[in-house]
């Protein structure tokens, strides 16, 4: 692979566009027509929210973490609280740490017993591309890239990529490097929501500028990478029936969340493998869709040390879970017996914040994050798992933004 020096300074590694092994470092310009940034009130406003949630954080210094360990989320308890009003019709689940003999599990050791078999069932269910991912776990290697375009944004590299998820499907990403990369920095996959323009959101070139994670984070220190879901065969422009049908005609036994799940696991294997990341610090983000790609990487891939879904609807009646790219119409069939606070146990004791607005997630959405935390209090007196209903519908208000920067920023930096 050649290696390319995008205009400021850290080398990234890649194989430029056409497959042009140019074996010298090559200094990318930046485009005439650079993308448009969010707009600069927007940044304003997250960097004075961050000021005052971290007095005295370097933001964009220091990635040693001597002091993480005691660091702790201020106002964790009050993400453990259910509704004021209970819900008058409650999700009823199944206790987490009750074994199907009746007997019950009151040890770490008992619960990744139970996990596994919770686990494979799930991977089970889903299909065999993400599961014979995972079976290779440290065998396999870092997907190759070939770097397609390159900008900047307020000193932040932007670089539009390009890698295999399958022998023979290539997905495009926005890899976003921080100016400082003088050290390791904290990873983060960030998974767009069900707009036209895809991985432009995130990037922060087109889209609802409170959505471009990628882009703020960048700011804040991470490297991030943005991968574009396989429903859209273009940067701009969905097709889900389409590109499901097409999927699914190449892996019948796969539903579409075990290819969504692989694209997750493979932006990881990425992410992991870049010098400018530290791989003991990765998390992931998403909101909407990507709140539901979000929530899977996290159950699946332990790599993943922090984890903010918004608004993907935890309950599998909750939003649209059974289309076919994502659980398809088996999970409404009688004897469907899965339910996703199993995922947020197989996640446990890693941090996850659960944020509603109550549309997709919200109030009704507590009996999961209810469910969990008795296996999270397995490991410790402190569960780091909770939900924030910001009560304002399927968006990304400040008072959420504000909540998902101190997260990672907390467990993450």
């Amino acid at each position: 692979m050649a290696s390319g020096t995008p205009a400021g300074g850290a080398r990234v590694s890649g194989t430029v566009q056409g497959g042009v092994d140019l074996g010298v470092e090559v200094e990318l310009a930046v485009g005439a027509a650079a993308p448009r940034a969010p707009r600069p009130i927007f940044c304003s406003c997250l960097l004075l929210i961050l000021i005052l949630i971290l007095p005295g954080k370097d933001i964009l210094g220091s990635s040693a973490r001597s002091d993480s360990a005691l660091r702790e989320i201020p106002w964790l308890a009050s993400v453990q609280q259910p509704p004021a009003v209970p819900s008058s019709d409650p999700v009823v689940l199944v206790p987490l740490l009750r074994q199907p003999d009746g007997t019950m599990i009151d040890t770490p050791a008992a619960w990744d017993r139970r996990r596994h078999e919770l686990r494979t069932a799930w991977l089970e269910f889903l299909g065999p591309l993400a599961r014979t991912r995972l079976e290779q776990d440290a065998g396999r290697r870092a997907p190759p890239w070939t770097l397609l375009e390159a900008d900047q944004a307020d000193g932040i590299r932007r670089l539009r990529i390009r890698y295999f998820v399958e022998p023979d499907q290539e997905i495009e990403a926005y890899l976003l490097l921080p100016a400082n990369t003088d050290r390791p920095r904290p990873g983060l996959v960030v998974f767009h929501s069900t707009v036209n323009e895809s991985i432009l959101q995130p990037a922060g070139i087109a889209g609802d500028p409170e959505k471009a994670f990628g882009l703020q984070f960048a700011r804040l220190g991470f490297v991030t990478l943005s991968p574009r879901n396989f429903l859209w065969p273009a940067n701009r422009g969905i097709d889900a029936r389409a590109q499901t049908r097409r999927f699914q005609e190449r892996h019948p036994e796969s539903k579409g969340m075990d290819r969504m799940l692989l694209d997750g696991i493979a932006a990881v294997d990425l992410l992991a493998s870049l010098p400018e990341v530290d791989p003991e610090r990765l998390g992931c983000v998403g909101h909407s869709l990507g709140a539901k790609e979000a929530l899977y990487l996290a159950a699946f891939d332990e790599r993943i040390r922090a984890t903010v879904s918004s608004e993907g609807g935890i309950g599998i009646g909750f939003s649209n879970w059974h289309d076919d790219w994502y659980l398809g119409p088996t999970i409404r069939e009688p004897g469907f017996n899965r339910e996703h606070h199993e995922l947020l146990a197989f996640v446990a004791p890693r941090p996850l914040l659960l944020i509603g607005g109550d549309s997709a997630d919200g109030d009704r959405s507590w009996p999961f994050i209810e469910a969990a935390l008795p296996v999270y209090r397995l490991y410790g007196p402190i569960a780091r798992i909770g939900l924030f209903n910001h009560r304002r519908g399927h968006a990304v208000p400040p008072e959420a933004l504000e909540r998902i920067a101190s997260w990672m920023l907390t467990y993450l930096e």
